[in-house]
């Protein structure tokens, strides 16, 4: 058993408790699972900033270490990836306000639903910018990323080599059957506040993609040819 393996393992495993201690605390006392399990800077919205930076790291890393072994549109999706999970998880936390003690501005204040420095909880036309993106958008582009682009990489070259060439990490099939569970025992949970369960769900399966993508060789660095004499 490889290392990735094995942490693919600890994943699943410390994933599915977190789920499934949630859904009981919801079924059983779902005033507690909102006040403390899924509370505002409780254990499992910070699980969702760790992460997020976790993959942020991550694509930093392979960013930083395969710069001279890679072309310019792969260099360019890693760096997308680097800015998208960095401003994530930074958002997750309102950038560290409530850490540092900072205080929010006006604007936030007045148009933030939690008045907080953060964009997700802006309120546009009294819908919460954070409500539209993830019930609307968010769903329709993990629909598209965990079962139709498996499906084209697998079946089309030219979608493999767009996907390996800006550095798109491809799910396995077993990422997909994660988010459908998770999907469903955070669906079973009656709390309000049980999307926060499906944040970090969110986070820790991403991670694991990032960390073992069936297309894994693009993450690899990529030995000159020796000339045969």
């Amino acid at each position: 058993m490889n290392i990735f393996s094995k942490i693919e393992k600890i994943g699943y495993s410390l994933l599915l408790a977190i789920v499934l201690i949630g859904l009981y605390l919801g079924l059983r006392d779902h005033i507690y699972f909102d006040v403390n399990y899924a509370q505002e800077d409780g254990p499992v919205e910070w699980g969702t900033a760790i992460m997020l930076f976790a993959i942020f790291v991550l694509s930093l890393y392979h960013l930083l270490t395969l710069w001279n072994g890679k072309k310019i549109l792969w260099k360019l999706g890693t760096f997308l990836f680097v800015i998208l999970f960095l401003f994530a998880a930074g958002e997750e936390i309102s950038w560290g306000q409530r850490i540092f003690g900072v205080e929010s501005s006006e604007f936030f204040i007045e148009n933030n639903a939690q008045g907080e420095t953060n964009l997700h909880n802006l309120v546009v036309g009294e819908k919460k910018i954070n409500k539209i993106i993830f019930s609307q958008l968010l769903f329709l582009v993990m629909f598209i990323y965990l079962i139709i682009t498996p499906i084209l990489f697998r079946k089309y070259k030219w979608f493999k080599d767009l996907a390996n060439n800006f550095a798109v990490p491809i799910v396995k099939w077993h990422h997909t059957i994660a988010f459908v569970v998770a999907t469903v025992l955070v669906a079973l949970n009656p709390a309000s506040r049980k999307w926060e369960v499906y944040e970090l769900a969110f986070g820790a399966i991403f991670f694991l993609i990032f960390l073992g993508p069936l297309n894994r060789e693009i993450f690899e660095r990529k030995e000159p040819k020796q000339d045969v004499a």
